[in-house]
């Protein structure tokens, strides 16, 4: 017994240790400033990037908009997708659960009742023995366990524990995915239909310049091909509706298929651009911490302990297998007679296998387990690099993105400006017309250029908190039934 004990903690193979999490004290080349640059319009107020912040699990309400908030509640009760990552983290962590039953001993129990005839001649007889045929019952018990002797199923219950840890990430990572989405498509949604209005406005300009460019024509003021580069420029501004709207149309049937429905059952107003509120306190993570929030790290680290467990589940096949066995019950020709002590029978057995030969299957496998763990390190590690690329990304664009609105936010007001002095010399007759052309084209272009660089600071927030890991550690994305089902519950 006690060289069983010995033998049963016992375990080969690594042990898993979580990989040491960078260095570096930020994730840019260079350090960014504290505070962004802010513009005189909606949306450009000027966000401060705060080390250590706390992200919010529904960081989405930061925008406040009841529209934004409505979609993503939908969508997390209604999308598949989600819905889909709860039964696999649901069949991951029974499939853990059954292997856990293999460190236990199993019992089984079985009832045979049949009727027998023995040849006379099977025990070396004669011939002359009664050879009727009688009715035999025989109930029984086994029990049998096999000794973990070398932590083989231990390995092995580990490395599917991991797998569920895996899908437990990926759980966070759909959910993290699928609120980013949404709210980035609304925002697209929403810059298409700003950029729609602000189409529509041009026409309108470019409808006013043609009649007014009739009129002086009729007049003798402006020539013909005036009045033809009028309608020119004018239909070109009309020929730009189509593809936002189509735009427009598409990122609404996306947003459906977010929500968990098809593009024909969907409904519901634009979001406003003008009436959302920008984050101006934004987090940035240490990137210590980072490799601890962000979903995909984690599901990576846990595939990466997966394959450190193979490697012993591998490395266990190799040794003996020990098997101990026993089984009791009683065996007569009736039932008056099963419960007499001459009745009772059993058995107490062990076994023990050693592989010898198997054309090096065993050995190769073990072998691809550890090239299979050397791949797992450096998806890893890869994970790791990509996680920090996207954070940094998304801080670049912040800064840069608010210069860009400063700037857009000059030029369109430059441009408007330049446009009403350039009208109205030219109704005056001060200028040729093909003046008034060159100040329209500027200001459409300022105009489209300022409602872009508008969306884009708010797509650029949605892409921070999306790449900081979105604060699922505040929420928690399990369902209660999987949760409760599976140990999950705090």
């Amino acid at each position: 017994m006690m060289l069983a004990g010995a033998l049963a903690g016992c375990t080969v193979g690594p042990d898993f240790k979580a990989p040491t999490p960078p260095a570096s004290q930020r994730v840019t080349e260079t350090p960014l400033p504290i505070q962004t640059v802010s513009a005189r319009t909606p949306g450009g107020a000027a966000q401060r990037l705060q080390p250590g912040r706390d992200i919010p699990g529904d960081w989405w309400t930061l925008f406040r908009s009841n529209r934004i908030e409505a979609l993503v509640t939908q969508a997390l009760a209604a999308n598949p997708d989600l819905a889909a990552a709860q039964a696999t983290l649901l069949q991951a962590r029974e499939n853990m659960r059954a292997e856990q039953g293999a460190l236990f001993p199993s019992l089984g129990a079985n009832l045979q009742n049949g009727q027998q005839r023995i040849s006379p001649y099977e025990f070396g007889g004669s011939g002359a023995t009664d050879t009727r045929p009688f009715t035999l019952h025989y109930p029984q018990a086994t029990l049998s366990y096999t000794l973990d002797a070398f932590g083989g199923i231990r390995r092995q219950v580990e490395a599917l524990g991991a797998q569920a840890d895996y899908e437990r990430y990926q759980l966070e990572a759909a959910y993290l995915s699928l609120t980013a989405n949404v709210v980035a498509t609304a925002l697209t949604e929403s810059a298409l239909q700003a950029q729609i209005d602000a189409t529509n406005d041009i026409i309108r300009i470019y409808q006013r310049s043609l009649d007014i460019t009739r009129s002086r024509f009729q007049a003798g003021g402006v020539t013909q091909s005036d009045v033809l580069q009028q309608q020119a420029n004018l239909a070109s501004a009309q020929a730009n509706l189509p593809p936002l709207q189509k735009q427009l149309q598409q990122q609404r049937n996306q947003l459906a298929v977010y929500l968990g429905t098809t593009p024909d059952r969907f409904s519901g107003e634009t979001v406003n651009l003008d009436k959302l509120t920008l984050p101006e306190d934004l987090p940035v993570s240490l990137p210590s911490s980072l490799v601890e929030q962000r979903p995909d790290i984690r599901a990576y680290e846990a595939l990466l302990h997966e394959a450190t467990a193979n490697v012993g589940v591998a490395t266990a096949n190799l040794l003996p297998q020990i098997t101990l066995s026993a089984s009791y019950g009683r065996q007569a020709n009736s039932f008056a007679n099963l419960f007499t002590p001459a009745g009772i029978v059993w058995s107490v057995a062990g076994a023990l296998s050693q592989p010898v030969f198997q054309g090096g299957t065993l050995l190769a496998q073990k072998r691809a387990s550890e090239a299979a763990l050397q791949a797992a390190a450096a998806q890893y590690s890869s994970t790791v690099n990509t996680a920090f690329q996207s954070v940094a990304n998304a801080l670049v664009a912040i800064e840069r993105d608010a210069e860009t609105l400063q700037a857009d936010l000059a030029a369109e007001q430059a441009a408007r400006a330049s446009l009403n002095v350039a009208q109205a010399q030219f109704q005056a007759g001060g200028i040729p017309y093909v003046s008034v052309l060159q100040t329209e084209q500027t200001y459409q272009s300022a105009r489209l250029a300022l409602v872009s660089a508008r969306a884009a600071r708010f797509t650029d927030t949605v892409a921070l908190f999306q790449a900081l890991g979105g604060g699922w550690w505040n929420r928690s994305d399990v369902d209660p039934k999987v949760a409760d089902c599976c140990g999950l519950m705090p």
